[in-house]
Protein backbone atom coordinates (compact mmCIF):
# COMPACT_ATOMS: atom_id res chain seq x y z
CA UNK A 1 0.00 0.00 0.00
CA UNK A 2 1.48 3.32 -1.00
CA UNK A 3 1.60 6.48 1.11
CA UNK A 4 -1.07 8.11 -1.07
CA UNK A 5 -3.40 5.20 -0.58
CA UNK A 6 -3.00 5.37 3.22
CA UNK A 7 -3.63 9.18 3.26
CA UNK A 8 -7.06 9.09 1.58
CA UNK A 9 -8.88 7.10 4.33
CA UNK A 10 -7.30 9.33 6.98
CA UNK A 11 -8.53 12.45 5.23
CA UNK A 12 -12.02 11.00 4.99
CA UNK A 13 -12.00 10.28 8.71
CA UNK A 14 -10.89 13.80 9.58
CA UNK A 15 -13.55 15.33 7.28
CA UNK A 16 -16.24 13.22 8.87
CA UNK A 17 -15.19 14.23 12.38
CA UNK A 18 -15.08 17.94 11.41
CA UNK A 19 -18.48 17.75 9.81
CA UNK A 20 -19.92 16.10 12.89
CA UNK A 21 -18.48 18.77 15.19
CA UNK A 22 -19.79 21.55 12.93
CA UNK A 23 -23.26 20.06 13.05
CA UNK A 24 -23.11 19.87 16.84
CA UNK A 25 -22.02 23.51 17.25
CA UNK A 26 -24.45 25.03 14.70
CA UNK A 27 -27.46 26.87 16.28
CA UNK A 28 -30.65 24.90 16.23
CA UNK A 29 -33.51 26.52 14.32
CA UNK A 30 -36.30 28.09 16.46
CA UNK A 31 -39.53 26.31 16.01
CA UNK A 32 -42.28 28.93 15.73
CA UNK A 33 -45.01 28.83 18.34
CA UNK A 34 -48.27 27.52 17.11
CA UNK A 35 -50.84 30.38 16.78
CA UNK A 36 -53.82 28.71 18.29
CA UNK A 37 -57.38 29.99 18.14
CA UNK A 38 -57.36 30.54 21.91
CA UNK A 39 -54.31 32.80 21.68
CA UNK A 40 -55.83 34.79 18.85
CA UNK A 41 -59.03 35.26 20.86
CA UNK A 42 -57.01 36.37 23.89
CA UNK A 43 -55.13 38.94 21.81
CA UNK A 44 -58.34 40.24 20.27
CA UNK A 45 -59.96 40.46 23.69
CA UNK A 46 -57.00 42.46 25.01
CA UNK A 47 -57.16 44.81 22.01
CA UNK A 48 -60.89 45.29 22.59
CA UNK A 49 -60.31 46.07 26.27
CA UNK A 50 -57.71 48.64 25.27
CA UNK A 51 -60.05 50.22 22.73
CA UNK A 52 -62.80 50.43 25.35
CA UNK A 53 -60.41 51.96 27.88
CA UNK A 54 -59.27 54.53 25.30
CA UNK A 55 -62.87 55.35 24.39
CA UNK A 56 -63.81 55.74 28.07
CA UNK A 57 -60.83 58.03 28.67
CA UNK A 58 -61.77 60.14 25.65
CA UNK A 59 -65.39 60.35 26.85
CA UNK A 60 -64.23 61.40 30.33
CA UNK A 61 -62.00 64.09 28.81
CA UNK A 62 -64.91 65.42 26.72
CA UNK A 63 -67.22 65.41 29.76
CA UNK A 64 -64.62 67.30 31.83
CA UNK A 65 -64.17 69.84 29.03
CA UNK A 66 -67.92 70.39 28.80
CA UNK A 67 -68.22 70.67 32.60
CA UNK A 68 -65.33 73.15 32.72
CA UNK A 69 -66.90 75.20 29.93
CA UNK A 70 -70.27 75.28 31.73
CA UNK A 71 -68.57 76.24 34.99
CA UNK A 72 -66.73 79.10 33.28
CA UNK A 73 -69.95 80.37 31.70
CA UNK A 74 -71.78 80.21 35.03
CA UNK A 75 -68.94 81.95 36.82
CA UNK A 76 -68.98 84.71 34.19
CA UNK A 77 -72.76 85.03 34.52
CA UNK A 78 -72.50 85.21 38.31
CA UNK A 79 -69.82 87.88 38.05
CA UNK A 80 -71.95 89.84 35.58
CA UNK A 81 -74.96 89.61 37.91
CA UNK A 82 -72.92 90.80 40.88
CA UNK A 83 -71.55 93.68 38.85
CA UNK A 84 -75.03 94.58 37.60
CA UNK A 85 -76.34 94.54 41.19
CA UNK A 86 -73.53 96.88 42.22
CA UNK A 87 -74.20 99.24 39.31
CA UNK A 88 -77.95 99.18 39.97
CA UNK A 89 -77.24 100.08 43.58
CA UNK A 90 -75.15 103.02 42.40
CA UNK A 91 -77.98 104.23 40.17
CA UNK A 92 -80.66 103.85 42.85
CA UNK A 93 -78.74 105.41 45.75
CA UNK A 94 -80.88 108.00 47.55
CA UNK A 95 -79.91 111.63 48.12
CA UNK A 96 -81.22 113.79 50.97
CA UNK A 97 -81.88 117.51 51.47
CA UNK A 98 -81.83 120.14 54.16
CA UNK A 99 -85.11 121.30 55.68
CA UNK A 100 -87.29 123.24 53.26
CA UNK A 101 -84.53 123.28 50.64
CA UNK A 102 -84.17 121.80 47.14
CA UNK A 103 -80.50 122.73 46.60
CA UNK A 104 -78.05 119.86 46.31
CA UNK A 105 -75.60 119.44 49.17
CA UNK A 106 -72.04 118.28 48.47
CA UNK A 107 -72.84 114.73 49.58
CA UNK A 108 -75.82 114.63 47.21
CA UNK A 109 -73.66 115.85 44.31
CA UNK A 110 -71.12 113.10 45.05
CA UNK A 111 -73.87 110.47 44.87
CA UNK A 112 -75.14 111.93 41.58
CA UNK A 113 -71.59 112.07 40.18
CA UNK A 114 -71.30 108.31 40.74
CA UNK A 115 -74.50 107.73 38.75
CA UNK A 116 -73.38 109.68 35.68
CA UNK A 117 -70.80 107.24 34.21
CA UNK A 118 -73.15 104.30 34.71
CA UNK A 119 -75.95 106.12 32.91
CA UNK A 120 -73.64 107.19 30.09
CA UNK A 121 -72.25 103.65 29.65
CA UNK A 122 -75.74 102.14 29.44
CA UNK A 123 -77.70 104.18 26.94
CA UNK A 124 -80.81 101.99 27.28
CA UNK A 125 -81.09 102.66 31.00
CA UNK A 126 -83.93 104.98 32.03
CA UNK A 127 -84.81 106.20 35.51
CA UNK A 128 -87.52 107.92 37.51
CA UNK A 129 -86.61 110.43 40.20
CA UNK A 130 -89.20 110.77 42.98
CA UNK A 131 -88.97 113.75 45.31
CA UNK A 132 -90.12 113.49 48.95
CA UNK A 133 -90.56 115.82 51.91
CA UNK A 134 -91.01 115.46 55.64
CA UNK A 135 -94.37 115.94 57.34
CA UNK A 136 -93.96 119.60 58.24
CA UNK A 137 -95.85 122.02 56.01
CA UNK A 138 -99.01 121.54 53.97
CA UNK A 139 -99.49 118.61 51.64
CA UNK A 140 -99.62 120.95 48.64
CA UNK A 141 -96.42 122.73 49.64
CA UNK A 142 -94.58 119.45 50.27
CA UNK A 143 -95.74 118.04 46.93
CA UNK A 144 -94.29 121.06 45.14
CA UNK A 145 -91.09 120.84 47.23
CA UNK A 146 -90.67 117.21 46.30
CA UNK A 147 -91.06 118.11 42.62
CA UNK A 148 -88.40 120.81 42.89
CA UNK A 149 -86.03 118.34 44.53
CA UNK A 150 -86.56 115.78 41.76
CA UNK A 151 -86.12 118.45 39.08
CA UNK A 152 -82.88 119.64 40.70
CA UNK A 153 -81.36 116.15 40.56
CA UNK A 154 -82.50 115.67 36.95
CA UNK A 155 -80.97 118.97 35.88
CA UNK A 156 -77.67 118.00 37.50
CA UNK A 157 -77.55 114.72 35.55
CA UNK A 158 -78.62 116.31 32.25
CA UNK A 159 -75.93 119.00 32.57
CA UNK A 160 -73.40 116.16 32.74
CA UNK A 161 -74.47 114.48 29.52
CA UNK A 162 -77.40 112.22 30.39
CA UNK A 163 -80.19 112.60 27.83
CA UNK A 164 -83.15 114.45 29.29
CA UNK A 165 -85.62 111.98 27.78
CA UNK A 166 -84.15 109.15 29.86
CA UNK A 167 -85.12 110.78 33.16
CA UNK A 168 -88.67 111.07 34.44
CA UNK A 169 -89.56 113.04 37.58
CA UNK A 170 -92.43 112.84 40.02
CA UNK A 171 -93.24 113.91 43.58
CA UNK A 172 -94.90 112.18 46.51
CA UNK A 173 -94.49 115.06 48.94
CA UNK A 174 -94.93 113.79 52.49
CA UNK A 175 -97.07 110.79 51.48
CA UNK A 176 -94.38 108.08 51.55
CA UNK A 177 -92.13 108.53 54.59
CA UNK A 178 -89.43 105.96 55.31
CA UNK A 179 -89.55 106.88 59.00
CA UNK A 180 -92.70 107.77 60.93
CA UNK A 181 -91.36 109.38 64.09
CA UNK A 182 -91.69 113.12 64.55
CA UNK A 183 -88.06 114.03 65.17
CA UNK A 184 -85.17 115.45 63.16
CA UNK A 185 -83.54 112.06 62.60
CA UNK A 186 -86.67 110.77 60.85
CA UNK A 187 -87.41 114.03 59.03
CA UNK A 188 -83.87 114.04 57.62
CA UNK A 189 -84.45 110.59 56.09
CA UNK A 190 -87.77 111.65 54.58
CA UNK A 191 -86.35 114.73 52.83
CA UNK A 192 -85.01 112.78 49.88
CA UNK A 193 -84.91 111.89 46.18
CA UNK A 194 -85.38 108.24 45.28
CA UNK A 195 -84.11 106.81 41.98
CA UNK A 196 -85.96 103.96 40.29
CA UNK A 197 -84.76 102.10 37.19
CA UNK A 198 -87.66 101.98 34.75
CA UNK A 199 -85.99 100.20 31.79
CA UNK A 200 -82.69 98.71 30.66
CA UNK A 201 -81.50 97.55 34.04
CA UNK A 202 -81.39 93.78 33.46
CA UNK A 203 -77.67 93.60 32.67
CA UNK A 204 -75.54 96.71 33.07
CA UNK A 205 -72.11 97.38 31.63
CA UNK A 206 -69.31 98.78 33.73
CA UNK A 207 -68.23 102.27 32.61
Amino acid sequence: MTLKTRFIPLALILFTVASTEACRSAPQPVVPAVDTAAERMAREAELERQRQADAAAAADARARAVADSIARVRAAEDAARRETDMLRSTVTNVITFDFNRAELRSDARAVLDAKVPVLLANSGLTIRIAGHADERGSSEYNLALGQRRAAMAKRYLVERGVAEGRIETTSFGEERPVCNESNESCWAQNRRDEFEITAGGTMLRRP
